[in-house]
This record gives structure tokens, C-alpha cells and sequence, in this order.
């Protein structure tokens, strides 16, 4: 997604919030490095894209799971609408229901329904499937049990429905991209529509 935003000619400007600095460097990108608990006021902003998350795994525990793809998610999205935002993009995850049984797409579901209360212009939530991609360059491990799903997904592709196939973070990206600047009210994409 950043990438797309730094090749925008119409972007004049690009703020990133982290635990870290990022390692690009570019004229129109300010890097924030930021305590989630604790946001300072944002810039001036006309969109956000929030793409925060961890698994349980990588937390530690289910509550600092939650407080991430939750609590951090939301908090950026308070500081993005009092910085002006209006329109939101999310990177969420296919079967996210805030009734769920299933913990993980419960936390998905339950931030979708927060931020749609917000009273964004528009909220375009992306609904991945596995996402593939290149991990190593953002620091984060390779997952073994994604490498074999991916693989899987592959060769049972005709059989699985578009919606669940793996998917390329890159695609899902691209498709927030083009749909946030001109998405009406909350629009919800699924793999399917978000493949090459």
C-alpha cells in the first residue's frame, strides 16, 4: 500500500505510524514513530489506510493480540477522523463477524462494526483470504504453515472458491487504493474481486 501511495502523483503527502521507523526513505513520506496507547494529534489527513495486525502466536497472548488488531486499529482511526480523514480503508479477514465463536475473525468483526460507527464518508474494508507475499522484507518470519497453504491453494485452486483462495498482499492493496478515493458510504471487498 505504500508503495502505491508514493507512486501516486496526486499524494502529496504520506504518514506512516509505527511501533519503529520504516527502513524506505522518500521525499513525500514522514515516518511516526508512535505509542498506540498514547497517539499524538495526526497531521492534517484526507485518507487512512489501516493495516495493522499480529497473530496470537507473534502476541503472546490473546489480549495483546486484541490490542493490536483491535485497540490500535480503532485508536488510529479516532486520530485519523480528528485529523480530518474521511474516507478509510481496513485490511480485515475473510469469516470477520463480531459474533463469531472463532476469536480471531470475532476481534476482525468486532473492529469493522467500531470503525463503522466512526461516521467515515466512506469505509472500504478489504476481506482477504491467506495473504502471500514477500514477509521477510517487512521483518517479519516466514510462516511454514502458510508456505504449505499457499502450495495447497495452488493445486486445489478449481476447487476453492475465489473468495478463499490465497491472495497476494500486493492485490489487496491495489484494490484499496483504487477503491477508497472513490468508494460511497461502506463497501466491503473479498478475495475474488480483489485478484489480478
Amino acid at each position: 500500500m505504500l508503495q502505491g501511495l508514493l507512486a501516486d502523483d496526486e499524494v502529496t503527502a504520506v504518514h506512516t505510524i509505527g511501533r519503529r521507523p520504516f527502513a524506505i526513505q522518500h521525499p513525500k513520506l514522514t515516518s511516526h514513530v508512535v505509542d498506540f496507547t498514547a497517539l499524538p494529534l495526526l497531521p492534517p489527513l484526507d485518507e487512512a489506510y489501516l493495516a495493522l495486525g499480529t497473530t496470537i502466536k507473534v502476541a503472546g497472548s490473546q489480549a495483546a493480540f486484541r490490542a493490536v488488531d483491535f485497540d490500535a486499529n480503532l485508536s488510529v482511526a479516532r486520530a485519523a477522523l480528528t485529523a480530518g480523514v474521511r474516507r478509510v480503508g481496513l485490511v480485515s479477514a475473510v469469516g470477520a463477524d463480531a459474533r463469531s465463536s472463532i476469536f480471531y475473525n470475532r476481534v476482525k468483526g468486532e473492529l469493522e462494526e467500531s470503525l463503522s460507527t466512526l461516521g467515515f464518508d466512506a469505509l472500504v474494508i478489504a476481506r482477504p483470504s491467506l495473504l502471500t507475499g514477500d514477509r521477510e522484507t517487512l521483518g517479519q518470519p516466514a510462516r511454514a504453515g502458510e508456505k504449505i497453504a499457499t502450495y495447497a491453494g495452488r493445486l486445489l485452486k478449481p476447487f476453492i472458491p475465489a473468495d478463499y483462495r490465497p491472495i497476494a498482499a500486493v492485490n489487496v492493496a491495489r484494490a484499496l487504493l483504487e477503491r477508497v478515493p472513490v468508494a460511497q458510504r461502506r463497501e466491503v471487498l473479498f478475495s475474488g474481486a480483489m485478484q489480478d
